[in-house]
């Protein structure tokens, strides 16, 4: 059992970071499909670093009427009709990542699950999307604080794209594997990561102390 006092459950007040990307078939959450999905949560190392944890990896099923946009196929090379990628109905798949970061969140003494993601209202907008379509009424995430490895990105390193990003953290990107969820998850994971543990190196992090109040947050969006 994991101690609240744990650095993770302290370092971004209570929230737990799940680094998450998403591959669709268009840019409207509310119509276009999610065709892929994967997470990496993240945990803290016995040195106080940030370092990737566990990985959730899904192709899913386009929802009934979803809409099917070819050039966003063609784009990131998905056939949703092809047998061979193994994909699974929305609603399953967003259940079980639903209880994957519940259970890793408890485990890390966390109070509520932050999506971290490389232009990150993008990829929040279709998994709330998803969650409501599958009525899960215990989603872990919050429904609108994210943090954007883009933003991070832009003032930590210069780079806002992802491939140029994680080059200039010294970060392997082959660009060939890029538009795959898993591929892009994963390295945006070691991305963030990157820039959190680089923050902390040059004297950053932690802080003086605080009120423990600042430490505290609640499961309300209202309290933001």
């Amino acid at each position: 059992m994991s101690d609240d006092n744990t650095p993770l459950s302290t370092r971004f007040r209570g929230y737990f970071p799940v680094v998450i990307d998403v591959e669709t078939a268009g840019f409207n959450a509310a119509t276009d499909a999610i065709l892929e999905i994967a997470a990496v949560t993240l945990k803290m190392d016995e040195h106080g670093n940030l370092v990737s944890d566990q990985t959730f990896h899904a192709h899913i099923e386009p929802f009934e009427g979803a809409n099917l946009e070819p050039a966003a196929l063609e784009f990131n090379g998905i056939d949703p009709t092809c047998a061979l990628r193994g994909a699974i109905d929305e609603t399953q798949a967003m259940k079980d990542l639903c209880k994957t970061i519940r259970k890793a969140q408890k485990a890390a003494g966390c109070q509520r699950s932050v999506i971290v993601a490389h232009n990150a209202t993008f990829d929040q907008s279709f998994v709330n999307a998803a969650i409501e379509r599958s009525s899960i009424k215990r989603t872990p995430f919050h429904p609108f604080v994210s943090f954007d490895t883009t933003s991070l990105a832009g003032l930590a390193l210069g780079q806002t794209v992802l491939v140029k990003a994680c080059r200039a953290a010294g970060i392997a990107f082959d660009q060939s594997e890029a538009h795959s969820a898993l591929y892009d998850t994963q390295r945006t994971a070691e991305l963030f990561c990157y820039m959190v543990n680089r923050y902390k190196a040059l004297g950053g992090w932690p802080l003086p102390a605080q009120s423990t109040d600042n430490n505290n947050v609640s499961d309300s969006p209202a309290s933001e």
